[in-house]
């Protein structure tokens, strides 16, 4: 999910293994409390819908918001900026993160908070370093993210609900691949008018956080993410993709079913906005949560895993399970919330939790399968050495 790795001419080598150099096994920790913050904020997210968890889950069902975004989304994300910078200090950034999710488990809720703006601040400061020396609009965008993750988490540390902030939040993981997008876009480059239509939607989303307490602000940040679904959709290269085979398809897939529920979480915003507690909330934010963002990561899991732990992720049909399970249960949860029949949304939240175990566990083997055929090849390139001695 980052510019770091999410180049879909790669795609269709990503999942290749690879000889070239040994896996970068010491960013593995870093992931790991990535991931602790992804486990616990599901349980605690099913907690919130009352499925029976674990205390340690239910005990963080207040929590299921920020261990998300910024436990698993910050750390995912400050690890790409940090691999793509190649600074050290910038892997403070996932470091402070990921501490800030120990902080919140052991019950040390105002330092967690801290921390979690503490890796906000080194990714910001990281995405400037870029800035400086790439002076794109993609990369302008992305800067944008990272600062509105950085002001959403410093209000929350400050005390004020998440319902509150929330806007910086969204805005901190929509901007961020909406930039990503945009860097792609040079092999479909966008019209002028189109650029500039861009740009007034990213400038009326992020006049609307500064304006969040006026009433219309929040179904105007609703207009602009449907306006975004819009023009991704029709400037992706994802369009064209699609029809190719392989990962490189599966990404597209991927991508297209994403832009569908940004459109869809948008379009319940602009109509119901975001009243704390309300069936339209609970929609639209897991319309942006799980179908756009999370079809992000399960798209661009193969190609991320290379570039951080230089791991080969080799594509498999199975890839397609987890991603039609994800988007059933959303389907159902969303369904539940219009219809107002709660087990709907029960079991929508339920299978989208097991969606997202199955991606683990099926990006986990793929990990696997990928060692083995990168041994494979390097006996069989020995045995060729001897063989020609």
């Amino acid at each position: 999910m980052s510019s770091a790795s999410g180049h879909d001419a790669a795609t269709a080598t990503a999942g290749r293994p690879t000889r070239a150099r040994r896996p970068a096994w010491e960013r593995l920790p870093l992931l790991l409390l990535g991931f602790v913050a992804l486990f616990l904020g599901v349980g605690a997210g099913l907690a919130r819908l009352g499925v029976t968890m674990p205390e340690v889950a239910a005990g963080a069902a207040a929590l299921h918001g920020p261990l998300m975004v910024s436990g698993f989304f910050g750390v995912v994300i400050a690890v790409e900026r940090a691999v793509a910078i190649g600074h050290a200090w910038a892997y403070a950034g996932p470091l402070l993160a990921g501490l800030g999710t120990l902080g919140l488990l052991f019950g040390a809720g105002t330092p967690g908070a801290w921390l979690y703006f503490g890796g906000s601040a080194v990714l910001l400061a990281a995405s400037l370093d870029v800035l400086r020396r790439q002076r794109t609009g993609f990369m302008l965008v992305i800067t944008l993210a990272a600062a509105c993750w950085c002001v959403g988490t410093a209000l929350w540390a400050l005390g004020l609900p998440v319902y509150r902030i929330v806007g910086w939040w969204l805005a901190f993981l929509v901007l961020t691949i909406a930039g990503e997008r945009l860097e792609l876009s040079r092999f479909m480059p966008p019209s002028p008018t189109a650029s500039r239509v861009f740009g007034l939607i990213v400038a009326v989303l992020l006049a609307t956080l500064v304006l969040w307490s006026s009433p219309w602000a929040v179904q105007l940040a609703g207009v602009a993410m449907l306006a975004l679904a819009a023009w991704l959709l029709r400037q992706d290269i994802a369009r064209r993709t699609v029809r190719q085979q392989g990962l490189t398809r599966f990404v597209a897939v991927c991508l297209l079913a994403g832009y569908f529920w940004l459109a869809l979480g948008g379009a319940v915003i602009a109509v119901a906005g975001l009243e704390p507690g309300s069936a339209a909330y609970d929609a639209a934010l897991h319309a942006l949560m799980l179908g756009f963002v999370f079809s992000m990561v399960f798209g661009h899991a193969p190609i991320i895993f290379p570039a951080v732990l230089r791991v080969a992720v080799p594509y498999h049909p199975v890839f397609y399970a987890p991603l039609a399970l994800l988007h059933f249960g959303l389907a159902l949860r969303v369904g539940g919330d219009a219809s107002g029949i709660y087990p709907l949304t029960v079991w929508g939240g339920v299978l989208a939790a097991l969606a997202l175990l199955a991606f683990v566990l099926n990006t986990a083997a793929a990990v696997v399968r990928g060692l083995r055929s990168a041994r494979r090849g390097d006996r069989g390139g020995a045995a060729g050495s001897t063989a020609r001695r």
